[in-house]
Order: structure tokens, then C-alpha cells, then sequence
């Protein structure tokens, strides 16, 4: 399997583009994680709302507009297909499905993911260690749940 800490080759990371890019709120492994859950067609208006409880989002609605544009932009990349459900009453609504690729994509975001989380905890040792101090304990951060 593909380590998101260790590529063959820059392919390897050109496949997954969007890998790492948007790390301050990980859109794209939430999106893929969401459909995935889902397990069928989602429209974007309800990705947009469960996003919010997604540990990314920490109860927040996430700009809608920023969320299609991610969207946008993992269909031209072969991650999610979309078509338009033209119901008999009300307005259409733009379904999104996940593809093979996406969820190959998203299995390789559990290995990155994992990758981040050590070498943010390795920078976490290290800036404590130009402080002089110990590694206080991991903090509760608001929006996600301590496991015990």
C-alpha cells in the first residue's frame, strides 16, 4: 500500500493532489469520508451540514462555497462523480457519488493522516524541548471527544 509519509514517486502524489494541501481544515477526507459513510448519492447542501459535526468542522458549518469548489475540484480529479436529481416536485439538487478512486484516495488520507499526527507530535516534542519544559499533556480540544 502507498505511505503518505513515504511516495514511490511524484506520481504517486499527483494521483491524490489535493494530499496534505488542505490541512487546516481537511476538506477533502472529510467530503470522501462523508460519501463513504453514506454509502449512496449525497447532494451538497446535506454534505455541507454534516461537515459541521465532522472533527474538522467542530460543530461549525463550513463555508458552503469553499465545500463545492473542493467538490469541483475532486470531479475533475475522478474522486466523486456528480448528476443532477430532477425530482417531480421541488427544485433539482446536484447528487455527488464517490468513485473507486476516491475511496482509494481516502484509504490513502488514513496513512497520511497518521503520518501528520507524528510529525506534528515529533515538532510538538522538539518545541518543547527549545522551551526547557516537558511535553505537557495532550490537550482537550473544543469539538472532539477525549477516548478513554
Amino acid at each position: 500500500m502507498w505511505s503518505g509519509c513515504h511516495p514511490k514517486s511524484d506520481e504517486d502524489l499527483k494521483e491524490c493532489s489535493e494530499l496534505g494541501k488542505s490541512l487546516s481544515r481537511l476538506s477533502q477526507p472529510t467530503i470522501l469520508t462523508l460519501l463513504a459513510q453514506s454509502g449512496e448519492p449525497m447532494h451538497g447542501y446535506s454534505i455541507v451540514q454534516k461537515a459541521a459535526s465532522s472533527p474538522m468542522f467542530g460543530g461549525k458549518k463550513p463555508d458552503a462555497t469553499g465545500v463545492y469548489r473542493a467538490m469541483k475540484r475532486m470531479e475533475e480529479a475522478g474522486l466523486v462523480t456528480s448528476e443532477w436529481a430532477t425530482p417531480a416536485e421541488g427544485a433539482a439538487k446536484r447528487m455527488f457519488s464517490l468513485t473507486d478512486k476516491g475511496l482509494h484516495c481516502l484509504r490513502r488520507w488514513v496513512d497520511a493522516l497518521a503520518c501528520y499526527e507524528l510529525t506534528i507530535e515529533e515538532l510538538r516534542g522538539q518545541a518543547c524541548t527549545a522551551l526547557g519544559i516537558d511535553v505537557p499533556p495532550t490537550p482537550e480540544c473544543s469539538g472532539h471527544v477525549k477516548e478513554d
